[in-house]
This record gives structure tokens, sequence and C-alpha cells, in this order.
């Protein structure tokens, strides 16, 4: 089986890369905004981006039919236009940032954002639904629901800007 590594980009979206049986590294960006950017790494740096092309959503599920998946490409259709306009994102918690040290309640995250966290990563342990006296801890990491603006404003609002 293929190892893919995921790696949050902050303000950015997430990346997952994986190499290829000939040795080759793949990745793809999917972005905030909803786009993927797909990387093709070169051959003699493994972490430096030879290329990389944008795709919109109709190009995603286009290269996923080519490469056998049309079910899959199906499916992800279906259920983006069951939630049309939530995005779901990763916002970390960092040493020194306003949320670190208060509660989900005290921070009014959904009232200032119209964004929900639904889950709060901590170490290796995923505490689903917290409560409002939730405290965020610096390394935190929480998992939010909202719109793409409210997810920026959320950004924003957890790193204190």
């Amino acid at each position: 089986m293929t190892n893919i590594e995921e790696t949050q980009l902050p303000g950015v979206g997430v990346r997952q890369d994986f190499v290829t049986k000939g040795g080759r590294r793949i990745g793809v960006i999917a972005h905030r905004g909803g786009h993927r950017e797909l990387l093709i790494y070169a051959t003699d740096d493994p972490d430096r981006c030879r290329e990389s092309v944008r795709l919109e959503d109709q190009d995603s599920r286009a290269l996923a039919d080519m490469l056998g998946s049309p079910h899959v490409g199906h499916s992800m259709a279906e259920l983006q236009q069951s939630v049309e306009g939530l995005t779901i994102d990763w916002l970390p918690v960092r040493e020194g940032s306003a949320c670190a040290g208060a509660t989900i309640g005290d921070l009014e995250v959904r009232r200032r954002t119209g964004v929900t966290i639904v889950a709060v990563i901590r170490g290796a342990d995923t505490l689903p639904s917290p409560d409002p006296d939730f405290r965020l801890r610096p390394g935190d990491t929480a998992v939010v629901i909202g719109t793409p603006e409210g997810i920026q404003r959320a950004f924003g609002l957890l790193r204190g800007t």
C-alpha cells in the first residue's frame, strides 16, 4: 500500500504527497478556496516542485475519471452538492496566539465568524464536539466547518488578528 503524507498548510489548505512505485514524488494541494493544485516534484530534488497545475472542480473530477475512479468522482460531486458552500478546515492554535488558554465560549467563534468548531485535535487524540467551556491550548488544532469566508475570519480570530 502506498504511503500518503498529509501536511496542513495554514492559511492555504492541505497538501498530500506520495512516491510512485517508480520513485517519482507527486502531490496535491486542496486549497481553502476549493480548487486543487497537482504537484510534480523534481527527480534530482524531491522537495522541489518542478511543475504545478491548477485544477478546478470539474478538472479534478475529469482527472479522477481518467485514473479509473469514476464512482469516487461522482460520489464526491453528490456530496459537494449536498453541502454546497461549506468547507472543513484545520486551524492550528500556536503559542502566543490570542486563543491559547481561552475557552471556545469566551472566543465566541460561531457568533463572530459563523464557523463551528466540530472537534479539537490534541496530540494523538481527537476530541469531538467540544463544549463551550473547552479550553484551547497551544499545539491544539481546531477542526472547523463553515463558509470559506467564515473560516478565513476564524483563522484570523484564532491567530489573534
